[in-house]
């Protein structure tokens, strides 16, 4: 497996909150859906259900990431119809009382060589991940 990891980003909600909105993932459709327009090209075509999120590329078509874990601390989601097993973890880090640490990363299971043609951009979908989650968040 590789790891593609986003830059942590500070959201200035306490990490309990964010783990309570983690726990239904439509309450982020509404925010995405309100998003201005030039916000909500940079995201793509993206769906929140209750226990799952559905990204739709031209590449690959529609992957649907569901939830197989939840803590406070964290969400797992992993992978289907995906052309390789992959997960995606949301890990929440207190910074203090009011402001948690998000950090998005994608683990994908690809070949050792294929990793230097593919791996800019997954990196650039881990950080697209990490950054959505904080504004949505």
């Amino acid at each position: 497996m590789a790891k593609y990891s986003s830059a942590p980003t500070i959201v200035n909600r306490p990490a309990t909150v964010l783990s309570e909105k983690f726990s239904d993932f439509r309450a982020f459709q509404t925010a995405l859906d309100n998003l201005d327009a030039e916000q909500r090209a940079t995201v793509g075509d993206v769906l929140f259900t209750e226990d799952s999120i559905t990204i739709t590329t031209p590449q690959v078509g529609a992957i649907v990431l569901r939830a197989t874990e939840r803590t406070p601390e964290m969400v797992r989601l992993e992978a289907e119809n995906s052309p390789v097993p992959m997960s995606l973890r949301v890990d929440f880090k207190p910074v203090d009382d009011a402001s948690t640490e998000v950090t998005g990363s994608l683990d994908v299971d690809i070949p050792m060589m294929l990793r230097p043609m593919v791996g800019p951009a997954l990196q650039k979908a881990a950080d697209q991940l990490g950054s959505l989650f904080a504004r949505l968040a």
